[in-house]
């Protein structure tokens, strides 16, 4: 049974180098794209949440022992996955920093563009 349950590992290991294969070259090919990177990130996303709400949670622990199995393998194998989103001050970080009067100017050039 442990051959069995160490062949599984290597195939699962080896499809998901294949997934993150395939995501990095999505990636590549939407450099500079940021609104292709954000789709990609929402796709991600979106996997994400199906897993984690429809199989997964299918397969919880259905006894104390399967619990703990479980919870120790969260522990020593890096902890619960999540995927974190971007804080608005990290997103504003990279805007360039304008001067109170290049802002008071583009406000001005604006309200103008409404008046015509």
């Amino acid at each position: 049974m442990n051959d069995n349950k160490n062949l599984e590992s290597g195939e699962l290991s080896y499809k998901l180098q294949a997934i993150a294969t395939v995501v990095d070259d999505a990636v590549q090919g939407c450099k500079g794209e940021t609104s292709d990177l954000l789709a990609l990130l929402r796709q991600l996303e979106q996997l994400h949440r199906e897993i984690r709400d429809g199989v997964f949670q299918e397969s919880l622990p259905v006894n104390r022992r399967q619990l703990y199995s479980l919870l120790k393998d969260i522990e020593s194998e890096g902890g619960w996955p999540y995927i974190e989103r971007m804080r608005l001050q990290a997103f504003l970080v990279n805007l360039p920093q304008e001067t109170p009067q290049e802002n008071s100017r583009e406000v001005l050039e604006s309200d103008r563009s409404f008046a015509d």
